[in-house]
């Protein structure tokens, strides 16, 4: 180990003009590390000697961390009945796996390999990126510290010249509270599925199961600082100017238009001052830019009500052409347009696409299951194809890189959460991306003489008639939570498979003309880490059609998530009964499950 420190010393005193980005230049000091966080590097030794070891339920520690494709947990005190799990130490031991994993994959021993990170405002940032940077270094990686960044940023840059860094990793919790955070993998082939995740956080756990003593490693040499983060801002902003190409003004295709965002205090604030500042656009008015890992004013996040909210009263207030909402890592983003009329969840997807179809007619579009029968409609009658598929914006977006593999034409993929990914754009979820998208039509609009806005591409598009999302908290200890969700999940397929549910039918493809597409969980394997999901159509004894209800285990959360949609009123409250008195009672998964829920929306139609 000390010949590797000592290798990548002398590799950081030879590139001390890396040709990436300005390196900002610090005091000559090792990783900033106060007293208050080195101890925080230290937790106590677990040898037999203090209390009884169990290899097993050290693993699962690290195992449990894992999220689908991403690594989240509680990185600070403050959630009631949850405890500290995302520690330096298991974020350490993480890191190096990955960067075994990345030298392992690039099979060249004569490579250094390079990592950058980028992390988020949250509070708990500061303390993990030096366990990132000290398991990064332990694997024989070097490490460039990108600070304050994005999600799709650290994508970038791994291909974006002239860093084009062999991997990268992002901390963040995206919207969750201030107390959680997470890290999020890249390599230059995109963000790592679940089942490679699953590989890095097994060889993580044997190595944090078996560091007895449970100190760790401080940096032996400063981390390079990097400002990644203006050569992403300039790709977006040549993107603008290019497609724009506005026959008066092509340095400022902005000029005239006033666009207002809402940053939530998370990391989107650059896209105001380093994005559209300086493309002419007026960002007066704009909410929240400044980083603050409390998120004090709301939750970042494009599905909030109140974010959307402040939003639409900013753009009315203003008289301004658009409205940007960002999640806190801005992998996800909603809009208003000039009338105030928020757009997220299934508007969005059809905004883009539109958009989308517009280029490339009749290309498919994948969305999850869960959005409604009308967008289904709305794509199809503008030339498009739909699938549907699981919920969970990684198996989207790889359901499409795969229809796109095999020959079936898929340029957009989105989930109604605001994750979306563009072919154009390496496949990549990037809430700025689709933002830039929506601007460049806005202004393309502007040209050809309309004074509509952008509001006027999903005039068409229908409304459900009722929708409802619900939850059931799992009753049970956190580690055991996983497998009493996928018991309950089973149960309800077995219950409409068995006729239990008169009027359920497993959903399949349906209409989707995409044969071996849509809506599989009943033919299709999904890896043992993901979420189970069933999705089941609803009609009335009478064979009258009440909508579909979909049940979903929460990857994040100990919960199953309960959404239903309707085409006939009351249709969502009949089935929350039906859900309830022919389900969830009878085969006793409310012993399992907290249903209050459900038994206030079956009795009263709402929940407040």
């Amino acid at each position: 180990m000390a010949s590797t420190f000592s290798s990548l010393q002398t590799i950081n005193s030879s590139i001390t003009n890396f040709p990436c980005v300005p390196i900002i230049k610090k005091p000559k000091l090792h990783i900033s590390l106060s007293k208050t966080s080195i101890s925080s590097l230290r937790v106590e030794c677990c040898s037999s000697s203090t209390k009884t070891y169990n290899e097993d339920e050290e693993m699962d520690k690290i195992r449990r961390l894992q999220n689908g494709s991403d690594v989240r947990g509680v990185a600070l005190q403050g959630e009631k009945g949850r405890s500290v799990d995302l520690t330096p130490l298991a974020v350490e031991a993480i890191a190096e796996s990955f960067g075994e994993w990345v030298i392992k994959g690039l099979n060249n021993k004569e490579k250094v390999v390079m990592v950058s990170l980028g992390k988020d405002p949250r509070i708990s940032g500061n303390t993990l990126s030096v366990a990132v940077f000290s398991g990064l270094a332990r694997a024989g990686c070097m490490v460039f510290d990108m600070g304050l960044a994005t999600t799709p940023a650290c994508f970038m840059s791994t291909i974006l010249p002239p860093c084009q860094y062999d991997a990268s990793i992002m901390m963040t919790a995206s919207h969750l509270p201030y107390t959680r955070n997470g890290l999020k993998f890249f390599t230059k082939k995109g963000g790592l599925t679940s089942v490679e995740v699953e590989e890095i956080c097994e060889e993580a756990a044997r190595k944090y199961a078996n560091r007895f003593t449970k100190v760790s490693t401080t940096l032996p040499t400063r981390p390079t600082k990097v400002d990644f983060m203006s050569s992403y801002a300039k790709h977006l902003r040549d993107i603008i100017k290019e497609r724009v190409n506005h026959p008066n003004h092509y340095d400022t295709p902005l000029k005239g238009f006033q666009i207002i965002v809402n940053a939530g205090n998370g990391s989107g604030g650059f896209f105001t001052w380093d994005v559209l500042d300086k493309l002419g656009a007026d960002t007066f008015g704009s909410l929240h830019l400044n980083p603050d890992g409390m998120f004090p004013n709301h939750i970042p996040n494009p599905e909030d009500k109140i974010a959307m909210s402040l939003t639409r009263a900013a753009v009315l207030e203003n008289n301004a052409d658009l409205g940007i909402v960002f999640d806190t890592d801005v992998d996800r983003s909603g809009v208003v347009d000039s009338e105030g009329n928020p757009i997220n969840g299934d508007r969005l997807i059809a905004l883009m696409s539109a958009i989308v179809l517009k280029e490339h007619p009749g290309t498919t579009i994948v969305t999850d299951a869960r959005t409604s029968m009308a967008l289904t409609k709305f794509i199809t009658n503008k030339g498009g194809q739909h699938c549907l598929y699981r919920v969970g914006y990684r198996n989207v977006i790889d359901k499409g890189v795969n229809l796109d593999k095999d020959g079936v034409e898929t340029h957009l993929m989105m989930e109604t959460s605001g994750h979306g990914a563009l072919k154009e754009n390496h496949f990549l979820d990037d809430g700025a991306y689709m933002v830039v998208k929506i601007i460049i039509e806005m202004v393309r609009m502007k040209l050809e003489g309309s004074e509509k806005g952008i509001g006027s591409l999903i005039k068409d598009l229908e409304e459900p008639l009722e929708s409802a999302e619900l939850r059931m908290v799992v009753l049970s200890e956190p580690r055991y939570a996983k497998a009493k969700a996928f018991e309950a999940i089973e149960a309800f397929r077995t219950y409409i498979e068995q006729g239990s549910l008169p009027g359920w039918e497993l959903d399949a493809c349906g209409d989707c003309w995409v044969s071996d597409g849509c809506l599989v969980d009943t033919n299709d394997d999904p890896t043992a880490i993901d979420a189970y999901m069933y999705r089941a159509k609803v009609s009335s004894e009478g064979n009258e059609e009440h909508g579909w209800v979909h049940l979903r285990q929460s990857i994040h959360n100990p919960n199953i998530a309960v959404n239903m949609q309707s085409t006939v009123p009351g249709g969502c409250q009949y089935m929350a009964k039906v859900l309830r008195d022919r389900f969830l009672l009878p085969s006793g998964m409310d012993k399992i499950l907290d249903v209050t829920q459900i038994d206030k929306y079956a009795t009263s139609g709402n929940l407040s």
